[in-house]
Formats: structure tokens, sequence, C-alpha cells
């Protein structure tokens, strides 16, 4: 299974560990989930982006009925 190596402060570790108890979850599930979780809101945003910028003239044409 392909895997990922990551690098974190002390600092960001500790906050980490502290985050994963609080969910009572493991530390590879809480990165997991966060990693994924980012990936799919940029997709999201992105297509929000997209779909403004696509409408735009639209949205100013029923604006102005």
């Amino acid at each position: 299974m392909p895997a990922l190596n990551v690098t974190f402060t002390d600092e960001e570790m500790a906050t980490l560990r502290r985050q994963a108890a609080k969910e009572d979850t493991s530390l590879k599930t809480l990165a997991h989930d966060a990693v994924l979780a980012e990936v799919h809101r940029r997709k999201v945003a992105a297509a929000a982006m997209r779909t403004a910028r696509i409408s735009a003239g639209l949205n100013k044409r029923l604006a102005d009925l």
C-alpha cells in the first residue's frame, strides 16, 4: 500500500496528538481524513469559482430584470 512520510515540528505533532485523542481516533486516521477533506474542500472551492466565473454574465442579466 502506498504511504506518505510527512515531517512535523514537535509542537505540531503535539497538537495533532491532542486532536487525535480528543476525537478518540488514531493519528494515522486523523491525518488521512484531514488530507482527504482538504483535497475535497479545494475541489469544491475551485468548482465554485469556475461556476461563478462562467455565470457572471447571467447573474448580471438576472440582477437587471
